[in-house]
């Protein structure tokens, strides 16, 4: 990680924990918003005006937080007007680096080698983590924002003048109902997996799994339609999809998370499909990347084995192709 501008470790997966043995995820730290005329979002300061070519997405395609905003980013139509670089999925001592896998790309901006570079260009004095997405301004020449959460709602929103008529993911009506759903999908499940994974105790470890069979029995139960909300596909949608998508070919068995697949569950498994069939969804997905990411995090691979299977996740996204 980084100290004060400085790398001073090697690359970790288990961030911080407490006192149980409960793994805990660093807080983003660039909170600025893209607005449509440029004033200040929910967090950070102004000066970031919705402009075409002037924005880059920086993701790796293993990382589930990041292909949300690849979602985001395909479903508004904003290909166009945000440029993406892809990061190599094998994790290195330094974290994130660029090229040097196929389909991972060498970094267009200052030429860096690995992520941190970037966040310390952006902050010669920053201390943490270098995580991915990070959207960044190449007119200012800095870090607008490394949260998932806050890029999926700014993409929803401050390019709608630039690129109009495309679906609200985020519908006025349904936003208290999408932030409680929102919350509780992250805390049990899409974190959940990684507190499974990660944990350092054998309690910490068997509180997160039954979380993560009861959020997703809960989940099962859940659909009178083809979405989480019905009819209309939404950001949760998205957060759920990018967690389900990784979980029998990754957390299934790297994470420990092995009472059941996502393929045992009938309608999660026909939700799956039909999320992979929405226009774009399909082309954010790359389990070569998937796995080859997750299996490089030495503390629970050390070997580094990719595991050749499971069949029934190639056979489907060889289905929707």
């Amino acid at each position: 990680m980084l100290k004060n501008g400085k790398w001073v470790a090697d690359w970790q997966p288990v961030q911080a924990k407490d006192d149980e043995g409960r793994f805990v995820r660093q807080v983003s730290s660039f909170r600025n918003w893209i607005t449509k005329d440029g004033s200040p979002g929910p967090t950070g300061t102004d000066g970031f005006r919705a402009e075409a070519g002037r924005y880059r997405l920086y993701v790796a395609l293993i990382c589930p937080w990041a292909s949300r905003t690849l979602i985001a980013r395909k479903l508004k139509g904003l290909e166009d007007l945000i440029a993406v670089t892809v990061v190599n999925p094998v994790l290195t001592d330094q974290g994130w680096a660029f090229g040097g896998y196929p389909g991972a790309e060498n970094d267009p901006l200052i030429g860096a080698q690995y992520m941190h570079q970037l966040y310390t260009h952006a902050d010669d004095d920053y201390t943490g983590r270098a995580t991915v997405p990070v959207l960044w301004d190449e007119k200012t020449d800095t870090m607008v924002n490394n949260e998932s959460a806050d890029i999926m709602r700014m993409l929803n929103t401050a390019f709608e003048d630039i690129v109009p008529d495309r679906p609200d993911l985020y519908p006025a009506d349904l936003q208290a109902d999408i932030d409680a759903l929102n919350a509780e999908i992250y805390d049990r499940l899409n974190n959940g997996v990684y507190k499974a994974g990660f944990a350092s105790t054998q309690g910490a470890y068997e509180e997160a799994v039954a979380e993560v069979f009861s959020m997703l029995d809960q989940l099962e139960d859940r659909f009178f339609g083809d979405f989480i909300f019905g009819e209309r596909f939404t950001e949760t949608d998205i957060r759920l999809f990018v967690t389900l998508m990784r979980f029998d070919a990754a957390y299934h068995g790297l994470f420990k998370t092995n009472r059941k697949r996502i393929a045992d569950y009938p309608r999660l498994s026909a939700y799956l499909e039909r999320v992979l069939r929405v226009p774009g969804v399909r082309e954010t997905v790359n389990i070569d990347h998937i796995k080859a990411g997750y299996y490089s995090v030495k503390a629970l691979n050390p070997g580094g084995v990719v595991p050749v299977g499971p069949d029934h996740v190639t056979a489907l996204l060889d289905a929707v192709n």
